[in-house]
């Protein structure tokens, strides 16, 4: 894999996702720097398309290439490629490693996001939450791609779980090394549009990429497969990487993730679990944890039959993991730097909602 994206020359702005949100950052000082978007980030070099091609950038001393993202606008002196600046970004997508105190930014400037399962034993219900939980709260438009659908009799099955994991969720299924694989997913690839593929190893992201770039088969990304006995994918795509879709557009590579841990996410779980959120207000008491307390309007839908008791206890495990994962900022006047209060202040006598109000 190339660390250039693998582009046509002479490509406008808008062709890169260009837009008027970044234009309106570029200061009057700033009107002679050339916009170009990072395709490449490695530890010591960045590379970049620009409206002319691919260009490698030239990195002021002491640059951090891991404040970068692929798929970033930066500003840069137009003889020399001297980095000058990033623009703020529209969208993000980004998670937290365990024991890692910053995220770690898998794309930026991303209008959706293909999360990429198998119709087999790789399909996680829990997984595929966590994905969509991440791109809500980035504000990525999340699409569903099953693959491997032509080789299980239960293709169906697959659909209506992954159609249930959110509201107005799109599903697709499609097979990646069909001649008509890409057409499949035309709807969110078009000029100036960036798509983004994540999914565990082996599932047929780079199978996808190579079918969205139609690239020739000498310039195919690896692909690997998953083991029979455990559907566990093997790595392939080790960077992230921007690359042209034939259709028009960008699509940014992922290596595949085996585990994902969310934090900061505390919106897009409210999005996901929109069923939940809507119900929580009706509960008895404010702080209700849906688990034991009279009067949850929650536990009453799951004893109704209109809510599935996993689903709750995957929202109860994903609000548990989000708080654990999201490091709480200091507050003035602390005893001890780092060290926060229990949510909610001082313990107390629980109160309803009707009498909090």
């Amino acid at each position: 894999m190339t660390d250039q994206a693998q582009g046509s020359p002479g490509v406008s702005l808008a062709d890169l996702g260009w837009s008027g949100f970044f234009g309106a950052q570029i200061l009057p000082e700033e009107t002679d720097a050339l916009p170009v978007r990072i395709s490449g980030v490695h530890r010591s070099r960045m590379a970049a398309m620009s409206r002319t091609g691919p260009i490698r950038l030239v990195l002021p001393a002491k640059t951090n290439t891991g404040d970068y993202a692929v798929g970033d606008w930066v500003l840069v002196e137009p003889q020399t490629h001297l980095l000058q600046r990033r623009l703020a970004r529209k969208t993000v997508l980004q998670r937290r490693t365990e024991g890692s105190p910053t995220p770690q930014l898998a794309g930026a400037n991303i209008d959706t996001l293909f999360i990429v399962t198998s119709s087999n034993a790789e399909f996680n219900v829990a997984r595929l939450e966590r994905y969509l939980a991440l791109a809500n709260e980035a504000g990525i438009t999340p699409v569903i791609v099953l693959t491997k659908a032509d080789l299980t009799e239960h293709a169906g099955s697959y659909l209506d779980q992954a159609s249930a994991l959110q509201r107005g969720l799109s599903v697709i299924v499609s097979n990646p090394n069909a001649a008509d694989a890409a057409s499949a997913l035309r709807a969110w690839c078009g000029d100036g549009q960036t798509v983004a593929l994540v999914g565990s190893s082996g599932v047929g992201k780079s199978t996808m990429v190579n079918a969205l770039t139609g690239a020739a088969p000498e310039q195919h990304q690896p692909t690997g497969s998953i083991r029979e006995h455990d559907a566990q994918g093997r790595h392939t795509t080790t960077s992230r990487s921007l690359h042209a879709m034939a259709g028009g557009g960008w699509v940014i590579d992922t290596p595949g993730m085996r585990t994902l841990h969310v934090s900061d996410a505390a919106a897009g779980i409210h999005e996901l679990f929109a069923e939940i959120t809507e119900l929580a207000p009706r509960c008895k008491f404010r702080d209700c944890t849906h688990a034991h307390e009279p009067g949850c309007a929650v536990r009453a839908a799951v004893a109704a039959g209109e809510l599935e008791p996993e689903r709750l206890d995957r929202w109860r495990a994903m609000v548990t993991e989000n708080r654990t994962n999201t490091p709480k900022p200091a507050k003035p006047g602390d005893s001890r730097p780092g060290e926060s209060r229990p949510a909610g202040g001082r313990p107390g006598r629980r109160r309803p909602q009707a009498e909090a109000d």
